[in-house]
């Protein structure tokens, strides 16, 4: 319910993280804190209670947030390196088709290259609004009919051959990777603990008994790096949605090669 941030600009999606988070805790201090001193407000030491409970709370939480940066991090690089090794493997593909006989080569490369231009032009932006792209299955398809239509006549055409359909079946390994990519992300019941998370660290500085423009002031810096890392590990979390995504790089050069040729 939340992926139209992804349609924002990442500053507007960073702007609007952050200051949605200190407005939370200035709402707080001035309309939630009165009622909940009112159950605290005897206990004595009261900031030293409550710091000594948000440090225990925020080596739990701290450690939480930082390693769901880290999964994100690294769904996104390997989600972009197994964009990098699906291009690879197709440049390989276009590269040894070239060496069959006419009009094999010809048209097996034609093939290619239209699948490059579809995915580049047409999967892409559907990858950015979350929908796994199918027509481009229907693109293989075509290749690998053709290509299985050819039958070698000679040792070195076998060997060829053998090497072209391995490295079609390395390209249709990494197609698929790439493909159950478009969806992947941190579960939802994560996303849960973070954000009730960030709840009780904003709820237990609201406890402390300070004055109140320093309350708006130091709170509000918090609550601000608080929205600050949530943001860095929502924009990752989706390799292809928003500006902060894998763009289609790869296949551009690939395809810029093909035309030249």
């Amino acid at each position: 319910m939340f992926y139209w941030v992804y349609d924002l600009p990442t500053w507007q999606f960073g702007l609007l993280t952050t200051v949605s988070f200190v407005l939370l805790y200035w709402v707080g201090v001035i309309f939630v804190r009165p009622f909940l001193r009112l159950f605290v407000r005897s206990t004595p030491g009261l900031n030293d209670v409550v710091g000594y409970i948000l440090s225990c709370f925020c080596v739990f939480y701290g450690l939480l947030l930082g390693l769901i940066a880290v999964t994100a991090y690294q769904n996104s690089a390997q989600t972009e390196a197994t964009v990098t090794r699906e291009a690879a493997a197709l440049s390989a593909l276009y590269e040894d088709v070239g060496g069959y006989p006419q009009p094999h080569a010809q048209n097996l490369r034609w093939l290619l290259r239209d699948y490059t231009r579809h995915t580049i032009r047409y999967a892409w932006p559907l990858q950015r609004r979350g929908i796994t792209p199918v027509e481009g299955g229907i693109r293989v398809a075509a290749f690998e009919e053709a290509l299985h239509r050819f039958e070698p006549q000679t040792p070195g055409q076998q060997v060829l051959h053998a090497e072209s359909l391995r490295m079609f079946n390395n390209f249709l390994e990494h197609r698929r990777m790439r493909l159950l990519a478009v969806t992947t992300g941190i579960p939802p019941v994560m996303w849960f603990v973070v954000a009730i998370g960030a709840f009780i660290n904003l709820a237990m500085v609201w406890l402390f008994d300070m004055r109140f423009t320093a309350h708006l002031f130091l709170g509000g810096l918090l609550a601000a790096y608080l929205g600050a890392m949530i943001f860095l590990i929502a924009a990752m979390d989706n390799p292809f949605r928003g500006e902060v995504s894998i763009p289609p790089t790869a296949f551009e050069s690939l395809f810029a090669k093909m035309v030249d040729e």
